[in-house]
């Protein structure tokens, strides 16, 4: 038998013989930097104490290899199983994984589930582990050995249904469990790790199964890579839209009412408010019409559009109305702009013709997929169509862009890159059945971006069921890529509804339909720049721009009111703090809640006509005439917030 050896010093060593990695370990000991963490068999993560048997390329992984990691990870989910098994009798495990972001346990106990507030008292126990430096030992055991080990755990023994037999798995103390492809050999190299939290998990992800709780966590080689992940996770927490929208009052989902249905309120009612009538206005000056279509629609119009083949998973269940007609919650806009489009004859001369709405969709999201805003039931897409004659593709294409690139610039978005999405050549069974189109699209979506002269990334397989598109995909402030705008060529929709218009020569002529949307659905953009933000938004979209503190209620009272009247008339939005607190914790609040503008008004103020202003982050504060404050306020507004 015949072998090579990668090791970490990046050279190579052939062998002839049938040692076990771990022999073959001792053998080149003097040539490893560290001790090998695994061994990587033809790809594969293995045991060091693997028995090879046939020819095989061999690699040792240490705690410089990406692998490595993994293996770190899964050796610290197996530690804390095996001191959760200790801790909780007759507790059961589902999936453990080693992920990119740390690892997960999946647990489930009889009464209340593991807490977050339990999660220090199982770390220090794996401290305690992990110190006394026990071996982590890999054996082989029959299925039926296991079965025995796990006869009062249904989940590892569905679990166990999948593995070969014998099965590999691994013992520490009298801990038994299986699963992993390769651990550490000894819990002292274990030694910077954390658990983060829990969260409710469905068993093997279906809402039909037992709901688990997963347990996360992470460990790292070095105490310098694990406190910059968690520095990273604070910031990330901090920034998280659920907590900042919580803290600021600005939307709430309640299970108990309905999963993945927000409710605004009216801090986060006026920002949603703002950034609507800013995309309307902005539509209607690029030659939209702007529209109102229902959000019920009969079946047979989604089943001629193809959504119900395509996406019937993510639809809600059609109502059947009792008199045949069967009505569906819509989860896309386009059948109902067709309807507008097919209402009238159309002549060559209306087109383009722009149609675009606020549309209110539903998708049926599982509820494990939920987040937020982020993933929802129910959504506001700020969508549109316009239908174009051949000849007009390209010329719509780059103004349909322009205006993205228009709105990015005002929402100051400048993290993004953009995406051509093409059908999956080797799997075009879930695409709309026509080679030519296909081509066709595709090519003239291409020129189109070639011509403009910018640059783009291709991705096969991430296309419409109907046809390409543009995808721009942005960073969110969590560090997750995410398409914020869409634009996509469409030849099958006319064709499915039969769409034509009258052209020059008096005869019918098919239309292509393009679909865009410029900043995605309302629940998602927000939950965007409420993270971008921090919460901090600026003046132009703050729910409150001003906040007005009379020093003394009784005294500087009715100037206070004087000043917010004269605000809300020129168009601003501004509240005054009536409450009865000292003034020291009313202006910590303003700041708080990050108020752009803090207005304190005190006797001096109340003589003068001016008002003392406190921006927001700023610890100085600036006395000036209140007429000054309206000019920059005004300025400020008008210029979305950027710097001069």
């Amino acid at each position: 038998m015949s072998f090579s050896i990668s090791l970490p010093d990046g050279s190579k060593k052939d062998f002839e013989s049938a040692l076990s990695v771990a022999d073959l370990a001792k053998s080149i000991a003097s040539s490893l930097a560290k001790a090998a963490v695994a061994g990587k068999v033809d790809g594969e993560i293995k045991p060091l104490d693997f028995v090879l048997d046939q020819d095989c390329e061999v690699a040792i992984i240490t705690d410089k290899d990406a692998e490595g990691l993994a293996v770190l990870r899964d050796s610290a989910a197996f530690v804390f199983e095996a001191v959760a098994h200790k801790h909780f009798a007759g507790l059961r495990f589902g999936t453990s994984s080693a992920q990119d972001d740390g690892f997960y346990v999946d647990t489930d106990k009889d009464e209340t589930q593991i807490s977050v507030s339990e999660l220090p008292e199982l770390e220090k126990a794996m401290g305690k582990a992990i110190k006394a430096g026990q071996a982590i030992e890999h054996v082989q055991l029959a299925k039926s050995e296991l079965a025995e080990i796990f006869k009062d755990d249904p989940f590892k023994l569905d679990l166990l249904k999948q593995e070969a037999d014998p099965v590999d798995a691994y013992k520490l103390g009298d801990f038994v469990d299986f699963g992993f492809k390769a651990l550490v050999a000894n819990t002292g190299k274990i030694k910077h790790f954390k658990l983060l939290s829990v969260a409710g998990a469905y068993w093997q992800g279906k809402s039909s199964n037992p709901m688990l709780q997963r347990i996360f966590g992470t460990a790292f080689f070095k105490e310098k890579d694990l406190e910059a992940d968690l520095k990273r996770r604070a910031e990330i927490k901090e920034r998280d839209h659920r907590t900042i929208g919580r803290d600021l009052d600005l939307f709430f989902v309640d299970p108990k009412v309905g999963a993945g249905l927000p409710y605004w309120m009216p801090k986060g009612a006026t920002i949603r408010r703002v950034i609507e009538r800013y995309i309307i206005d902005k539509e209607v000056g690029d030659g939209y019409q702007h529209v109102y279509t229902p959000v019920l629609m009969n079946l047979d119009a989604y089943k001629t559009s193809g959504h119900w083949q395509h996406y019937r998973d993510d639809m809600f269940p059609p109502m059947d109305m009792g008199d045949g007609e069967m009505l569906e919650l819509r989860p896309m806009n386009c059948p109902s702009h067709i309807q507008i489009y097919k209402h009238h004859i159309r002549s060559y001369r209306e087109l383009p013709i722009r149609i675009a709405e606020l549309g209110m969709m539903h998708r049926y999201e599982k509820s494990g997929a939920l987040s937020g805003l982020q993933r929802v039931r129910e959504m506001t897409l700020n969508d549109g169509h316009t239908f174009v004659a051949l000849d007009q593709v390209q010329e719509e294409f780059a103004k349909i862009l322009k205006l993205i690139m228009d709105v990015y610039k005002d929402f100051d978005i400048t993290d993004y890159y953009f995406r051509l999405s093409y059908r999956d050549p080797k799997n075009t069974d879930k695409y709309f059945a026509n080679d030519e189109m296909w081509e066709r699209s595709q090519s003239m979506l291409k020129g189109a971006m070639d011509d403009l002269g910018l640059d783009y990334v291709e991705a096969e397989g991430e296309a419409a069921f109907y046809g390409p598109k543009l995808d721009i995909q942005t960073k969110t402030a969590l560090g997750n890529d995410e398409t914020m705008s869409t634009i996509q060529l469409d030849f099958m929709l006319p064709e499915r509804f039969g769409l034509t218009y009258v052209g020059e020569d008096g005869q019918e002529h098919r239309p292509v339909m393009i679909h865009r949307g410029i900043v995605g659905t309302m629940e998602r953009f927000i939950a965007y720049l409420t993270e971008i933000y921090k919460g901090a938004f600026p003046t132009w979209l703050a729910p409150e721009q001003v906040n007005i503190i009379p020093v003394n209620l009784d005294a500087h009272g009715d100037y206070a009111k004087k000043v917010k009247e004269e605000l809300v008339k020129q168009g601003f939005r501004a509240e005054v703090d009536f409450r009865n607190e000292k003034l020291g914790y009313k202006i910590r609040e303003a700041q708080t809640q990050k108020v752009p503008y803090t207005l304190v008004l005190g006797d001096d103020e109340m003589k003068s006509g001016q008002v003392n202003v406190r921006k927001y982050g700023q610890e100085n504060s600036e006395a000036m005439p209140f007429g000054q404050f309206l000019v920059e306020l005004t300025d400020d507004v008008k210029s979305y917030s950027r710097e001069k």
